[in-house]
């Protein structure tokens, strides 16, 4: 069995739909010839922490930490807030809100200074450890899991010190992405260098969503389109407890996940008000269940619509638990980024929400690949970013069960984890022979 050297940020410890990928690509690329060893952080700052998830990772998977120096407490320092506050669901805004001017210099910082992100820190301890993995697991492909994008840059020196083949994995765009911070020219020039290096010397290029690649090849079109391969995220039916999912007295209706600037849920709310003022609906009539992380704007939302007390909020579950939620639900709830890049955009958590066969109301483009995903998976339906009407219409759909739900059984099950490991595999088996 070959030996494949996995560099991933997010990893138990940490939580979120980000570790989801790489932990299962670890659980599930022996399956198909990969023994995995992995290199992460032994001190990391993530948004959210799920302890449980460190039994999924198999026992026969090495997991090696090194240091890395994070610089969030000093940007909460800067900004006035205390330890342990959340940065990302605070720090991610549309474009007209304002911020502070403590926050505005902090983002200034961190924007001309964290060149790709924050975890740059990172970059020589990792490096120095990979190194002594690849010596000692006779290692023979490097596998980079971004963003953050410390992590490519890793992939890149270790390729360049070892001459191994290197798969550069993206869950995300790198620049001009939404989550990425808006830089002056200087070090804009520095990061777009940066992602334009990685491209190029990759051997090959994982992409979470086709988006990504099209993203890339749009800003250097000289880059060969073979080198980027579709590998979606999914879900892991392993993962679903054996709960029973009758429809609940009141029809619920269920969001897991972070919310923050451009990902809100006020269309929603405004379809809701319509209902409601229309006299189509009343507050006893639904649960609007919110679980997860939210920025101050978002729960300021919660706390001002009329139907607060048809509203329940639970902070962040462990990922069996979050399972739980979506499993008991009625409906679930998706809202794409508002952005140019929303038709393109694929969150991770759609895989989930079909996994466990329940209707999804996505608002994001009806041309758009969520759309897509729903359409190919009969799924859920997509409401366009804008369109209160046709989110009301699709609401009270779903709250009175005339809509037709009937998921292609088929079409769900070629989103499972293990076919995304699956297809990991034959490409570290492509580029090994390649050389």
């Amino acid at each position: 069995m070959k030996t494949v050297l996995v560099i991933a940020y997010y990893f138990p410890p940490s939580g979120g739909p980000g570790v989801q990928r790489v932990l299962k690509h670890t659980q599930y690329l022996s399956e198909f010839g990969w023994r995995p060893v992995v290199l992460t952080v032994e001190n990391g700052e993530f948004p959210a922490r799920d302890e449980s998830l460190l039994a999924k990772i198999p026992a026969d998977v090495p997991v090696y930490r090194s240091h890395i120096y994070e610089p969030y407490d000093i940007y909460r320092a800067i900004t006035g807030k205390s330890k342990g506050t959340p940065i990302d669901v605070n720090n991610l805004k549309k474009d007209n809100q304002r911020r502070t001017f403590k926050e505005s210099l902090a983002e200034f910082i961190r924007a001309t200074i964290f060149i790709p992100d924050a975890r740059i820190g990172w970059l020589p301890a990792a490096v120095k450890a990979g190194k002594e993995l690849i010596r000692k697991y006779n290692v023979s492909v490097i596998y980079s899991s971004s963003p953050p994008y410390t992590c490519s840059l890793i992939g890149r020196a270790l390729q360049c010190r070892s001459g191994l083949p290197w798969v550069a994995g993206f869950r995300d765009p790198w620049t001009g992405f939404l989550t990425t911070p808006k830089r002056w020219f200087l070090p804009s020039a520095i990061d777009r260098r940066l992602e334009r290096s990685v491209f190029r010397r990759a051997d090959a290029i994982e992409c979470a969503w086709q988006g990504i690649a099209a993203d890339a090849l749009r800003k250097y079109p000289d880059l060969p389109p073979e080198k980027f391969h579709y590998v979606p995220n999914g879900f892991d039916s392993n993962d679903f407890p054996a709960i029973r999912t009758e429809r609940n007295d009141v029809f619920t209706l269920t969001y897991a996940g972070s919310m923050y600037g451009r990902r809100n849920p006020s269309l929603l709310f405004e379809a809701i008000e319509k209902l409601l003022a229309a006299g189509k609906i009343t507050v006893a009539d639904f649960r609007l269940r919110f679980v997860g992380r939210f920025g101050d704007e978002v729960k300021e939302m919660f706390e001002k619509a009329s139907f607060r007390r048809s509203i329940e909020i639970i902070p962040y579950l462990p990922h069996e638990e979050s399972v739980k939620a979506l499993m008991s639900s009625d409906a679930l709830l998706l809202i794409v980024d508002e952005a140019k890049e929303s038709a393109e955009i694929v969150p991770g958590k759609v895989f989930e929400y079909i996994g466990v066969k329940k209707p999804v109301l996505a608002v994001a483009p009806i041309d758009g690949a969520v759309a897509g995903i729903l359409r190919e998976t009969k799924c859920g339906i997509a409401v366009e970013q804008g369109d209160a009407e046709g989110c009301a219409r699709a609401f009270l759909g779903f709250l009175h069960g005339s809509s037709d739900f009937a998921p292609n059984v088929e079409a769900v099950k070629h989103y499972e984890r293990r076919e995304a490991a699956k297809k990991l595999a034959d490409i570290l088996n492509a580029i090994v022979a390649a050389k």
